[in-house]
């Protein structure tokens, strides 16, 4: 008779208490058990895939030897953490990653008390971990603050900003270098894990410090050169010299996969030392499953895919998408004008500037995780008369903020902007919603802000862009793809600051600002049919605006409606101004502005979102019949 199938561990573990029951030898066999849970999940939600498979024995790791919640475990930009949000209480719900009302797919404080800070956006987490351990050493505390950060998130220059602080600050911090692409210094196999734990373990750190004690006598400048020396010595044979100049006990490299090296490690380093400690374990991306392996951006994020082949879902392919369009317009127009050269902050296949390095190779810049420098770097490009195309989400757009009003506005310098990602994005949620650029874009002096209203638009806005030379110039576009308009063989560079008329009408004026054109004009059949007159104007431009298109509208129509994927303090912002100051706000014009709600959205399928923030061409209808005091039942089905 056959003994009933085991309990699979998996099963055992509710939160990482449970893990810490297990011995050690489980941990192996756990970890395999997340590798194939979280590879079934993904493959019916969708994600982020490869960054978590690269961690699941280092999650592992982590909830067996730290005492988590109590001590902090944060992970930078979020994409690595479904294995941890498997193992800390939301397995049940893992399957509802990135769909409405479900899981988010980045860690968010109000969805687990595991998750000490909510990230997204990348190279925060030694920042917010140092915070957290200074606050911890205030109020007397002596739980363990662990951040753990990327290879490619160390690009960005607030990761060193943090560790330089930390080290000024002597504080108790351990950073987790996870190195899954481009090695410090590769892994040496049982000799590195031997001196990992070597250098981890009370014995060494006992021996420094006596040694620290010992040439303390000798005078501050003899003791400062004999630490630096055996500083860089160790530095040789662990390739820490970097990080112990910056005040950082460097640990490593280690093989991330393997638990018989993780464990003793992140132990000597638990019961061991003061001061910021940097473990530097090196992984692979996509680890454990074979097309992710494969992959040459190893199932960073995916579609719904089948698990046996890998194959992934398809949207359905009729108009090509907004980020296309764009690349396919830039390399066009670059073609003819050899002053077009192209800045992306690590974002090459998401912007589509992965196409135009393709085509000109020597004139694509990836700079990495650094929007500032992004910014600036474009900035320099366009003083020595180079025509810089600088393609940034308008949620990552955000963080140059500073270098976007002080190094290119006040010069007025002509940096171009494309602006991917602009509105709600769906899945990603609040954390990469395109709601704010025009707001601060439209607010600095001398700067030119565009938004297409389909794929033909955006190609005419790319054209416009290149042409434009007195200053900086944006346009921004939505994730997803066009409506299917027909595209015109080139771009026609538009009249700056001029918009048009789509549709003419008598009672009703519908001003778009953007990809809402198309539900603008279902509005618009559904009021002609209710017995409202309806015009439908596509501005085109946020700023400058077409103060003689707003006038014409003000004065021939009853009802102004303004919409936008934009939030308060944008396009309409701008319009009311203008009317104010025009008078025509005197005249019974009934004005109603339609933005992205004031609060920050969860996810949804945008169609979902959208309709919620009465942006579709039914709540642009419910506004008109509301606008005139009328009732929404009147509303033609």
């Amino acid at each position: 008779m056959k003994s009933p199938p085991e309990t699979p561990l998996l099963d055992k573990v509710r939160i990482p208490a449970d893990l810490r029951g297990l011995p050690e030898s489980d941990l192996p066999q756990l970890a395999a058990e997340l590798r194939n849970e979280l590879i079934d999940a993904v493959s019916q939600t969708g994600g982020h895939l490869g960054a978590g498979l690269g961690v699941v024995e280092l999650t592992v790791a982590l909830h067996y030897v730290f005492d988590t919640p109590g001590d902090r475990v944060i992970w930078d930009v979020g994409h690595q953490a479904y294995p941890h949000k498997i193992l800390t209480g939301r397995r049940d719900r893992i399957r509802t990653l990135r769909q409405e009302g479900g899981l988010s797919g980045f860690t968010k404080r109000a969805e687990s008390e595991y998750d000490p800070f909510g990230a997204a956006h990348s190279s925060t987490s030694i920042s917010a971990g140092l915070g957290m351990a200074v606050a911890r050493d205030l109020k007397g505390g002596r739980n363990n603050v662990i951040a753990v950060i990327g290879d490619g998130a160390m690009s960005a220059g607030m990761a060193y900003e943090a560790m330089n602080n930390a080290g000024a600050l002597d504080a108790r911090l351990i950073v987790i270098l996870n190195d899954n692409d481009m090695s410090i210094a590769p892994p040496a196999g049982a000799m590195s894990a031997y001196l990992a734990r070597l250098a981890s373990g009370s014995t060494y750190q006992g021996i420094r410090d006596i040694g620290k004690k010992l040439t303390s006598y000798l005078g501050k400048r003899a003791d400062r050169a004999i630490t630096r020396a055996v500083e860089h010595a160790r530095g040789y044979v662990t390739g820490g010299t970097l990080f112990e100049e910056m005040g950082f006990f460097h640990i490593g490299p280690i093989d991330g996969h393997n638990l018989e090296h993780l464990v003793p490690v992140l132990k000597n380093v638990r019961d061991n030392g003061e001061g910021p400690v940097l473990i530097h374990v090196v992984t692979q991306k996509g680890k454990g499953y074979a097309p992710a392996e494969a992959a040459a951006d190893k199932y960073h994020g995916v579609n719904k895919f089948d698990v046996i082949s890998g194959a992934q879902a398809k949207a359905p392919a009729n108009a090509p998408s907004y980020t296309k369009v764009f690349a396919e317009s830039l390399i066009q127009e670059a073609r003819e004008d050899e002053r077009i050269v192209a800045v992306t902050a690590a974002m090459p296949s998401g912007t589509g500037l992965d196409l135009f390095g393709e085509a000109f190779p020597s004139r694509i810049f990836d700079v990495g995780i650094a929007e500032q420098h992004a910014v600036t770097f474009a900035a320099g490009l366009a003083t020595e008369g180079m025509r810089p195309f600088a393609a940034i989400y308008s949620t990552f757009l955000q963080r140059a903020y500073d270098q976007v009003v002080h190094d290119v506005a006040i010069q007025k310098l002509p940096v171009r902007f494309p602006i991917d990602r602009a509105g709600f994005v769906g899945a990603d949620g609040p954390t990469h919603c395109g709601a704010f650029d025009v707001t601060y874009l439209a607010s600095l002096p001398g700067f030119v802000v565009m938004a297409a209203a389909d794929e033909a638009e955006l190609r005419h806005m790319v054209r416009t862009a290149v042409e434009y030379d007195e200053g900086p110039i944006a346009f921004r576009y939505p994730r997803g793809n066009g409506v299917g308009v027909e595209m015109p063989a080139r771009g026609s560079s538009l009249e700056i600051g001029k918009g048009r008329i789509i549709k003419e009408g008598t009672k009703v004026a519908l001003l778009s600002l953007g990809t809402r054109l198309q539900d603008c004009l279902l509005a618009a059949e559904e009021l002609d049919a209710a017995g409202l007159s309806t015009t439908v104007a596509d501005a085109r431009f946020a700023k400058p605006l077409d103060t003689d298109l707003v006038r014409r509208l003000a004065r021939e129509h009853e009802v102004l409606i303004t919409v936008e994927e934009a939030s308060i303090g944008g396009f309409a912002s701008h319009v009311l101004h203008f009317l104010a100051h025009a008078g025509l706000l005197d005249t019974g014009l009934k004005v109603r502005p339609l933005i992205l709600p004031d609060e920050f959205t969860d996810h949804a399928k945008p169609e979902k979102m959208y309709a919620d923030a009465g942006l579709d061409h039914a709540g642009i209808v419910r506004a008109v019949f509301q606008t005139l005091g009328r009732a929404v039942s009147a509303v033609s089905a």
